[in-house]
């Protein structure tokens, strides 16, 4: 689960974090009013949405007076906003963060994320912040310095101080970013995140160090321990097709391919896209139908893989375990009726009553193809698409 920008930094002063004074705002007089709430002389108008990249994208402006903040959000709230995250369709704005401006000295880069080889925490840092880290881990690797932490331990002043010096933190500000650092470990720990993000991170002329942008994502099996997090959700930025497969426990993400997948079990899920793959096409999507999967579910299931206008054909690929053949196979023939399905179909299915389910199949009068392995089935989906 991501959240919003305004979100992700009230969570952060929840832990002690500094961040700007800022207000989410929906409307251009709201702009306007958070601006003069704030005082100064120089805002930001940041658009809200769940992608980064928004600068680059015309997101974000700095605004000198309550004219241009004015002039800013009525030309950002609204936008089909664009960035590297969010494909060539964009993201609409429907949120703004209107903020005091910053006397930004430099640009730090600081995360924490879960590093599976460790199986420890690994927080990052380096002295390239505002930059895409994988555009410095590419370019620069040298600049990225990473510690690992032992969660029985937590995140140790020594190794705190050495990103800090790693990164090149003045002597003034070293103290509050050790102290940053550590308050960036515990909220990304308490609050079961799988990534904490702060791009960037700045220190001030007066040496305050200050979180200036944030981004979280939330394991989503632990949001039942968090309402106050899943209070934030915006479904709006979310997938409408995922949302919709959710309402019937279906694991569903849409991907870039034109061939259809529909899987019993995530890991067979990943093993035939990948053979998709090897055979030449491109997967439209991860579709995990589960091992408690109905008629119903299928039905759905094919309806929302066919709302992509890109898929030109569609694999089922079933292995009965606990998921019985025949009622996958049933579930796709009324599936293939209902929708009045006109996109090449292959089914292959090993397993538990697998001979009753491929007569089931045989004796629809649908122009199904059968498949007897993923390679063939592969084959056969490739070759029906092209």
């Amino acid at each position: 689960m991501k959240i919003h920008e305004y979100q992700a930094k009230e969570v952060l002063r929840k832990f002690g974090v500094v961040t700007p004074r800022g207000i989410h705002c929906t409307s251009v007089d709201d702009a306007v009013k958070a601006a003069q709430e704030l005082g100064g002389k120089i805002w930001v108008v940041k658009a809200q949405i769940h992608a980064g990249g928004r600068g680059k994208g015309g997101g974000v402006k700095v605004a000198k007076s309550l004219d241009e903040v004015r002039q800013y959000a009525s030309q950002i709230l609204g936008m089909q906003l664009i960035t590297h995250q969010t494909g060539p369709e964009g993201q609409k704005v429907r949120n703004l963060l209107i903020e005091e401006g910053a006397d930004i000295q430099h640009e730090y880069y600081v995360a924490a994320l879960t590093d599976r080889a460790t199986q420890k925490v690994a927080i990052m840092a380096s002295s390239e912040g505002g930059m895409d880290i994988e555009e410095v881990a590419h370019k620069t690797p040298e600049k990225i310095i990473k510690v690992f932490v032992d969660p029985l331990v937590g995140l140790t002043d020594a190794q705190a101080t050495e990103l800090a010096s790693g990164i090149g933190m003045p002597a003034g500000s070293m103290a509050q970013a050790v102290e940053t650092l550590k308050q960036l470990y515990t909220c990304y720990m308490e609050t079961d995140a799988s990534l904490a993000e702060i791009n960037p991170l700045i220190h001030e002329g007066n040496g305050t160090v200050k979180a200036l942008d944030a981004k979280f994502n939330f394991d989503s099996n632990a949001l039942f321990r968090h309402p106050e997090i899943v209070a934030y959700r915006d479904l709006d930025e979310e997938d409408a097709d995922e949302l919709e497969a959710s309402k019937f426990d279906l694991a569903y993400i849409s991907l870039d391919g034109n061939i259809g997948c529909l899987v019993n079990g995530a890991g067979l899920a990943m093993a035939t896209m990948d053979t998709i793959k090897l055979f030449g096409a491109e997967p439209a999507n991860f579709l995990d139908v589960g091992g408690g999967a109905t008629a119903e579910k299928v039905t759905e299931a094919f309806k929302i893989m066919l709302k992509n206008t890109k898929v030109k054909g569609i694999l089922v690929n079933i292995f009965g375990g606990i998921m019985r053949c025949d009622t996958i196979a049933t579930g796709v023939v009324t599936a293939a009726r209902e929708v009045k399905l006109s996109v090449p179909l292959v089914v292959r299915m090993k397993g538990t009553n697998e001979d009753l389910g491929k007569k089931i199949l045989a004796e629809s009068g649908l122009p199904i193809i059968a498949a007897d392995t993923m390679a063939d089935a592969a084959t056969k989906i490739v070759a029906a698409v092209k």
